[in-house]
């Protein structure tokens, strides 16, 4: 069980054990949309907008992790962001 572990949260590029890293330009984006949405509940064409734009981030996020996460833990999570963007549509 442990050789599981280790090789589902082992980074590939730095040996270390990697299961969150720091945001990068497109999370804070999608969060920035996210909390401004939450806090203003902006309506018309400024509240498309936000959701598009933060949708946006959040997919091509998820896509990059699919195809350049550091491990399969990061993968899968980008792959269940996605699979929870097409649901949730």
């Amino acid at each position: 069980m442990a050789g599981v572990v280790d090789w589902f949260f082992r980074n590939r590029n730095t040996g270390a054990i990697t299961i969150g890293q720091w945001p990068n330009a497109l999370l804070i984006l999608f969060s920035a949309c996210a909390a401004a949405e939450w806090l203003f509940a902006p309506t018309g064409r400024t509240g498309q907008i936000l959701s598009g734009l933060g949708t946006i981030a959040l997919a091509v996020w998820a896509l990059d992790e699919i195809a350049r996460g550091v491990n399969p833990w990061r993968r899968c999570l980008g792959a269940a962001v996605i699979a929870w963007l097409v649901w949730s549509w």
